[in-house]
C-alpha cells in the first residue's frame, strides 16, 4: 500500500468512527434537544417572525444585511449535499433516513438560533467591519485559557470548509450528462482537470471580491436556484400525484421499522439520516456563525433568528424535495445508481427531453453557490491562525483545492469534510452549551417585546 493509499485509509477509517461510532451525532442531537428545552421552545414558536426581520434590514458599509447573511448562509449550504447526499442517505438507510433528517434540521434550527446569536454576541471589529465565528465566541466568551478549542476548530475549518466536495459532484454532473457520449473527451481524467480548471475561473471571479461580492452574489443566485429546483420537481410530483401521499407514508412507517432502527450494515437509519443532515445543514459544525457575525444587525437575537431560515430551507424544503423526486419515480430502488446519479435517473425519466439539463443547471448553481460562500468560511479561520494580513492567500489556496476535489474519488472527499466538521463540531458545541445562559438573557427581553 502506498503512502497516498494509507492516508486516504485512515482519513475514511477516521471520518468513519467519529459519525458511526454515534459519538458526533450524540453530541449535535443531545445538544439540540438541550438548547430546546431551555429555549422552551419560543424561538420555533416565533420562527416565522425570521421573515419579517429579512426584509426589513439593508446592507451598509459597516457589513452585509441579514438577507445577504441568509442568502450567502443558504448559498453555503444549500449544494450537492441536499441532491446526491439525499440520495445517499437513502441508498444507505432507505427511506426512513428522511424523517431523521427532518428532525435533525428541526434541532438544527435551534442549534443554529443559539450559536449565530453567540457569534454576534461576541464578535470584533477589524478593519471597519464586523468578524466572529466559534473561534471569537470560545477565545472572548470563554477566555483566552480556552484558545487550543478555538485553534483546533480553525485548523479543522480550512478543510472542512474546502470546495473538494463540491467540485467533485460538478465534474461527475458534467461527465455525466455532457461529455458521456463525446469522442473527444473519453479521457475521464483529462476531463476532471478541464472542467475542474473552468470551475476555478468561474470561482475566481466572485470570491477574490471578498465577502460583499459573496453576498450580492449570493443573495440574487439564492433565490433562482431554490425556485428553479422547486419548480421542476412540483413537475416530478404532478405527473406523479397519486405516489406523494404513500411516499410519504413509506417515509414514516420506514423510519420506525426495526430494520431500520438496528439492523443493516449501514447502521441506525436515525445515524444515518442525521449524519447527512448534519453534513447538509451544517448546523452545530460552526460556519453559519461566521457568516451572520459579518452582518450589520446590532441585535444578537434577530440574527439569530434568521439564521434559522438557513437549515429550514435546506432540509426541510430542499432536501424533502430531493427526496420525493427519488422516491416516486422508484429510482432508489435501482443499486446500479449511487449519489448524482439517482437524482439525474428521476429527472430524466419524469422529463425525457429536458430532464438532464434541468438538473444540470440546478446541481451547477447549487454547487457553484456553494464554492462562492465557502471561502470566506475558510479566510475567517486563516485570519485567526496566523493574522489579519495573511487571510487573503486562503483565496488561492481555495482555488487549487477545487482542482485537487476535481481529481479526487468521492469516498475520499466525503470522508476529508465528514471528518473535519466531526472535530469542528466539538468546539462549537462545547462553547454553545457553556453559554447558552447569556443568549437567554437577551432572548427573554426581546421576545417580551414581541409580545
Amino acid at each position: 500500500m502506498s503512502i497516498i493509499d494509507g492516508f486516504s485509509s485512515l482519513v475514511i477509517d477516521s471520518a468513519d468512527y467519529l459519525w458511526d461510532g454515534h459519538i458526533l451525532v450524540s453530541l449535535l442531537l443531545g445538544g439540540g434537544f438541550y438548547f430546546l428545552f431551555r429555549s422552551r421552545f419560543i424561538p420555533l414558536i416565533y420562527f416565522f417572525h425570521s421573515f419579517k426581520i429579512l426584509f426589513n434590514k439593508k446592507s451598509n458599509s459597516k457589513g452585509i444585511s441579514s438577507y445577504e447573511s441568509v442568502s450567502s448562509q443558504i448559498g453555503g449550504i444549500v449544494g450537492m449535499g441536499n441532491i446526491s447526499g439525499v440520495a445517499v442517505a437513502i441508498s444507505l438507510g432507505g427511506p426512513g433516513a428522511i424523517f431523521w433528517m427532518w428532525i435533525t434540521s428541526l434541532l438544527g434550527m435551534i442549534t443554529k438560533f443559539y450559536t449565530c446569536s453567540l457569534s454576534v454576541l461576541y464578535r470584533e471589529r477589524v478593519n471597519g467591519k464586523n468578524v466572529g465565528g466559534p473561534m471569537l465566541v470560545i477565545v472572548n466568551g470563554l477566555g483566552k485559557k480556552w484558545k487550543p478549542l478555538a485553534t483546533i476548530f480553525c485548523f479543522f475549518g480550512l478543510l472542512g470548509v474546502s470546495p473538494i466536495f463540491q467540485s467533485n459532484q460538478i465534474v461527475e454532473t458534467v461527465n455525466n450528462i455532457i461529455l458521456q457520449n463525446v469522442p473527444l473527451f473519453d479521457n475521464k481524467l483529462y476531463n476532471n482537470f478541464f472542467i475542474g480548471i473552468t470551475i476555478m475561473t468561474i470561482v475566481s471571479l466572485v470570491v477574490l471580491g471578498g465577502i460583499q461580492r459573496i453576498g450580492k452574489v449570493a443573495s440574487k443566485l439564492a433565490p433562482i436556484m431554490v425556485i428553479t429546483y422547486l419548480l421542476s420537481v412540483l413537475y416530478i410530483m404532478a405527473i406523479n400525484f397519486s405516489e406523494i401521499i404513500p411516499t410519504f407514508g413509506l417515509i414514516i412507517t420506514d423510519a420506525f421499522s426495526y430494520d431500520s432502527l438496528f439492523g443493516g450494515a449501514a447502521g441506525s437509519v436515525i445515524m444515518i439520516g442525521a449524519r447527512r443532515a448534519s453534513f447538509s445543514n451544517e448546523a452545530g459544525i460552526g460556519t453559519a456563525p461566521i457568516i451572520h457575525a459579518s452582518s450589520n444587525t446590532k441585535d444578537p437575537i434577530e440574527e439569530g433568528m434568521v439564521s434559522m431560515i438557513g437549515p429550514f430551507i435546506d432540509t426541510i424544503v430542499v432536501c424533502t424535495l430531493t427526496a420525493i423526486c427519488i422516491l416516486v419515480t422508484d429510482t432508489w430502488r435501482d443499486s446500479s445508481f449511487a449519489g448524482i446519479e439517482m437524482v439525474i435517473e428521476s429527472f430524466v425519466i419524469s422529463m425525457p427531453w429536458l430532464g438532464k439539463y434541468l438538473i444540470l443547471f440546478t446541481t451547477l448553481t447549487f454547487a457553484i453557490s456553494t464554492l462562492f460562500s465557502l471561502s470566506f468560511f475558510g479566510e475567517r479561520c486563516l485570519a485567526f491562525l496566523v493574522g489579519e494580513r495573511y487571510k487573503n492567500y486562503y483565496r488561492y489556496v481555495y482555488l487549487i483545492l477545487i482542482l485537487v476535489g476535481s481529481t479526487s474519488s468521492l469516498k475520499f472527499v466525503i470522508s476529508v469534510i465528514d471528518l473535519s466538521y466531526g472535530i469542528m463540531a466539538f468546539p462549537t458545541m462545547i462553547s454553545a452549551i457553556y453559554l447558552a445562559p447569556k443568549i437567554e438573557v437577551y432572548s427573554k427581553k426581546y421576545f417580551k417585546m414581541l409580545k
